[in-house]
């Protein structure tokens, strides 16, 4: 079992609760800050000292989403740590001797270690690695990695999978998903080195660029224009001339704040009234002044999606209205807590902040598409893709390093326990 001996710096501050009490919770679905704050039987007016930049999100706190609480042995919360998003957490603390709590906004303390394992294929991968390692995840993140390059159902009995990956730990307990970096395959005593990039997609090769091939059907006849709800749902760019100037990121440093906060969406740089063009086709879901944001607009979209256009100057649709695929919904501002005229951009699926450049494909357009229309024939091509593959001969020298000192592999056993107890008096803290 991974060592739960070393509790986060933020308990020891009630370290005169003897007997107190560390749990993991889960947040439920549906339920709000406020919610929360009434079943702790905590004022609400703690939400009145939170500012306007701060209170947008609370609403990020994702259903089902995994948190610790600190109770002393009254059973009154002490502390809590809620995560948003997967580098920074929301810290309620109690203040020593008294009913009042504070509100703040922290990075995310976890610790991110390297483990290496071999499984010997009996049933199937899956079934394996998880029986051996008692880590699912690990497993499921196996499987992304030989998708499209192994056909892990021609695995046979006595096959071996080696791999070496990474594992975020917050006390004690796995944060996120793994990230495996290399795997190798021994089968018919030939081995095969999979090389994982950045997003843990698995390539033969740890080539810059990768050559896959695409088989469909083509030949061009005409070309005409047609309504651009008749296309394909990829999103435009909100700009014509779109110029990036800050990246969506789960943690970065705010030139106003100067403090830490999560940035859930791009910034582009524009000059003050510039057109915003919808993304893609949807309806208004808001229009109309958002705290920090200033003027915004939000529009839900199909497949899930919602997107966001904040610090607008001036708003030119209504909650309710349906839009087109590049129409003009606003124009580009600073209002709210903005450094100047600017677009911040934001993009959810499912109710999730995701990386809106990773969706953005194609300029905006207005009214209609100039679309091919072909009679087919068959046809295989071979293309290319850029791939990112850090530290392939690095990874590899590790692995193989690994399987020599033939080490019992680290096992998961009994990470799913929800609580914990600390033992207070001494100078060494037990979980």
């Amino acid at each position: 079992m991974g060592s739960l001996k070393n509790i986060l710096v933020w308990i020891l501050i009630s370290s005169s609760l003897f007997g107190a009490k560390v749990t993991l919770e889960r947040w439920e679905k549906g339920q709000t800050f406020s919610d929360y704050l009434a079943k702790r039987d905590i004022s609400t007016d703690l939400l009145n000292d939170i500012s306007k930049t701060d209170i947008q999100f609370l609403s990020e706190i994702e259903g089902d989403q995994l948190f610790y609480e600190l109770k002393d042995t009254d059973d009154t919360l002490e502390q809590a740590l809620i995560p948003i998003g997967e580098e920074m957490q929301i810290r309620l603390a109690k203040a020593y001797d008294s009913d009042i709590y504070s509100f703040d906004i922290i990075p995310i303390e976890y610790k991110e270690k390297e483990y290496s394992a071999t499984v010997t294929i009996e049933k199937n991968l899956h079934t394996d690695i998880t029986n051996a390692l008692h880590h699912p995840a690990l497993a499921d993140k196996m499987g992304q990695l030989f998708k499209g390059t192994v056909n892990a159902k021609k695995f046979q009995k006595g096959d071996k999978v080696s791999f070496l990956y990474t594992q975020k730990t917050r006390m004690g307990q796995p944060y996120y998903m793994p990230y495996i970096k290399i795997a190798m395959l021994e089968s018919n005593n030939k081995q095969q080195f999979i090389y994982a990039d950045e997003d843990g997609y698995g390539y033969k090769s740890a080539k810059k660029s990768q050559a896959y091939t695409v088989k469909g059907k083509e030949k061009v006849t005409y070309k005409r224009r047609i309504p651009s709800k008749s296309t394909s749902s990829s999103f435009g760019m909100p700009l014509r001339h779109a110029r990036l100037t800050s990246h969506f990121s789960h943690r970065r440093y705010h030139p106003i704040l100067k403090r830490y906060r999560p940035h859930h969406g791009t910034d582009f740089g524009a000059k003050r009234g510039t057109p915003l063009l919808a993304v893609n086709a949807g309806k208004v879901s808001f229009s109309g002044h958002m705290g920090g944001y200033g003027k915004v607009v939000k529009i839900k979209h199909a497949g899930g999606y919602e997107s966001l256009y904040a610090h607008q100057s001036r708003i030119r649709v209504k909650k309710g209205q349906r839009v087109k695929k590049g129409q003009i919904i606003g124009y580009v501002g600073s209002t709210g807590r903005s450094t100047g005229p600017h677009l911040h951009f934001g993009l959810m699926k499912n109710g999730r902040w995701i990386n809106p450049m990773r969706v953005l494909r194609k300029t905006s357009i207005k009214d209609t598409v100039l679309k091919t229309f072909t009679e087919y024939k068959d046809v295989t091509k071979t293309k290319y893709k850029e791939v990112v593959i850090k530290d392939a001969k690095e990874n590899e020298a590790k692995l193989l390093a690994s399987m020599k000192k033939e080490d019992k592999p680290f096992v998961w056993d009994g990470y799913e326990e929800l609580s914990m107890r600390v033992q207070y008096g001494k100078s060494d803290q037990t979980l």
